[in-house]
Order: structure tokens, then sequence, then C-alpha cells
């Protein structure tokens, strides 16, 4: 039976392990990270995710650890409705929700599903070398063999750099926090997610379980002085934008550089693949990150139930879906700069544009990212 080789146990190498694993491959999950442990904050996995999710059989497991979203807002920093994204016909179209849900509990999910016996910890590779088959050497001197190997190992993806030697990362000159906080809000902001633009900085927030907010805020970092507090820099914003930073833990907030890689030509060299941040890393401005690397494992899972050959499915995986992927990087790029002007003129005609832009502009926008029909 032929050996599929999964590096990266993140949610995009555990989805396409459960999507092979269930066209009857047999296949193992190499982590570099000792355990798989609850780190992380939220995500929101969009109705082109959740789909996948539905036909792997995991759907109703995500939804309930999870809050379902009807509603995206973008606002301005005082929450003064933008744009209202309503996602009912969507829902109706599509037969599924989008989720918000805390990203532990996600990769918890798809692990149990796949089988933790599949999943093999502290296993940084270090070396891939074509034999007869392709043999891989981790950090702690461990060697296997392995018919086929996908790359899932992130933006600074090993398998890339080692076999297709690409990869041009790039700095948004945006810093963000995330950060995860108990709350009882049981009476607002219910299966709703919001994105409040301000002046050179946004923050977005979403329920994601009953008690539980995930948050993010990103800022210009021309507009950071070292010697302000977090909450400092984001004053201007609602009363209750401030409450949920001020009161989160600092041991619960990551703080990351924005960044997303240029987009590279190829992904696939004969049995050897990219997929999701590995291929295609995005900027977080659409929410698409882990959504598309859930895409990229529906194509492949899709393609290896065809019987072709392995060189023949990574090339046509490459083809079905690197102009989406690609699009979502440069236009999800040109978002975080509109969304971060910093002159008042330039603000007040976004957001008058944002405000009029006729709601079937939106729709189109949308059903287009959330369409996987494109495989049959």
């Amino acid at each position: 039976m032929l050996k599929t080789a999964i590096i990266g146990g993140g949610i995009g190498g555990l989805t396409t392990a459960l999507a092979l694993s269930k066209t009857g491959k047999k296949v193992t999950v190499y982590e570099s990270a000792p355990e798989i442990k609850p780190v992380g904050a939220g995500i929101i996995l969009a109705s082109n995710a959740m789909q996948v999710f539905e036909k792997l059989g995991v759907r109703n497991k995500i939804e309930n650890a999870g809050q379902k979203i009807f509603n995206i807002k973008v606002t301005d920093a005082q929450l003064n409705t933008l744009s209202a994204a309503e996602l009912t016909s969507f829902e109706n179209k599509y037969g599924v929700c989008n989720v918000a849900i805390h990203r532990a509990d996600l990769q918890h999910i798809l692990a149990v599903e796949f089988g933790f016996e599949n999943i093999h910890l502290a296993k940084r590779l270090l070396k891939i070398e074509k034999e007869k088959s392709y043999k891989l050497t981790f950090e702690d001197g461990s060697i296997v063999h392995s018919d086929t190997v996908i790359g899932a190992d992130g933006i600074h993806s090993a398998v890339r750099k080692l076999i297709f030697g690409t990869g041009c990362i790039r700095y948004s000159k945006q810093k963000c926090w995330r950060g995860v906080i108990e709350i009882d809000w049981t009476s607002k902001f219910n299966h709703e997610a919001f994105e409040a633009w301000g002046k050179g900085k946004r923050v977005g927030f979403a329920k994601i379980s009953r008690k539980k907010v995930y948050w993010f805020a990103v800022i210009n970092e021309e507009l950071i002085n070292e010697n302000e507090k977090l909450i400092e820099l984001f004053q201007e914003f609602h009363p209750d934008i401030i409450k949920i930073i001020s009161d989160t833990p600092e041991e619960n907030i990551i703080f990351n550089d924005i960044i997303d890689l240029a987009p590279i030509k190829q992904w696939q060299n004969g049995k050897v693949c990219l997929i999701g941040d590995a291929a295609h890393a995005t900027t977080p401005n659409m929410g698409q990150g882990a959504c598309q690397a859930v895409e990229d494992a529906h194509v492949i899972g899709k393609l290896f139930d065809q019987g072709k050959s392995v060189e023949q499915i990574f090339i046509e995986y490459e083809k079905l879906r690197m102009e989406k992927a690609h699009s979502i990087v440069n236009r999800s790029w040109k978002i975080g700069k509109i969304a971060h002007f910093e002159n008042s003129f330039a603000i007040w005609c976004r957001n008058a544009l944002i405000k009029y832009l006729p709601q079937s502009v939106n729709e189109k926008q949308l059903d287009k990212l959330f369409n996987i029909e494109y495989i049959n």
C-alpha cells in the first residue's frame, strides 16, 4: 500500500490526513512540536471549510465545540456598522454555517478523528532524499521512508526549502495581538463576528463559546510607542473592545508580525507537494488562511480517490487550487492596506464606499469564496 508522510500536524495537515485516510490510504503525520496542546487563539471557519468538514464527518463536532456565525460586520472604531454580511442565504445554499472556534479545540477534534496513533510528535524534518522512495531524516536522528510526501509545515516550511528552494516572506509592517477571554456576554454579540476599523489600526472579535470571546488587534508598526501599554494603543475604540483587551490575562495573548508568502509558481515536484501555508500563506484579512488549507485537503482527497498516479494528482491539484489561493493571498494583502489608512480623508472615502457598496456585490464575492464545486 502507498505510504504517505504528511509533515506538519496543524489544521491543514490533519485535515489532509483525515481526507486521505477516508480513501483507505496509509497516512502518517510528523509534527515538530513535542505535544499537541491547547495553544493558539480563535478562528472562524467559513462555509468553504465547513462544507469540507461536513464531507469528512466532523461538522457536528466542530459546531458543538464552537459558535455558529450568522452575520459578519465591518464597523468603525465605535462599532457603528459600515457593512454587514448576512450569511443566511449561503447557509441555505451550501447547507452549513460559518463557525467560530478555538484553534486548539479544532485541532483536537481532527487529531482524535484521524487517530493519535498515526501522529508522531517531536519530529522536526532535517533532510529529504530521493531514493526508490523518499528518505526523511529528522532532528532526533530517526529516519523513515515514504512513497509520497506532503508539506503542511507552515509558512517557514522545511519541505518547501529542501525540495523547491523557494519562498519569499513579505512583511506587512503591521503588528498583531490575539487573545481569548472568558466574559459573560450572554445578552449581546451572539452569532456575530465584528471587525472595527480605526486610524491605522483595527480590532476584531467573535464569541467562540457561550462565555469565551476571541479577539485580535492590529496596528501599523509606525504608530507603536514602546512606552505605551497595549490597551493605550487602542483607547479610541468602543468600551466593549477596550474591556476584552484590558481584561485578557497576559499569558493568554499572542503577539505576531502580520506576514505572508509571496505567490510561488510551483507546489509540486514528483511525489512531493505543498499545501496550506507552506504553499500559499496569506495575511489573515479575509479569514481564509486555514480555510484554504482545508480546501487543499479536500481537493487532494478527491483526486486520490480517482485512482490516478501520485504525480498526476499533484499536478491537477496545483492547477485546480493555485488561481483561487493566490487570488486570496493578493486580495487579502490589499485589504490589509486599505483597512489601515491613516489619512482622515482617505478613511472617510473608504468608509463611505464600504457603507454604500451594493449588497449584491458583497454576496457575489462571498459566493465565489465559499464555492468548492470546482472539483466534482
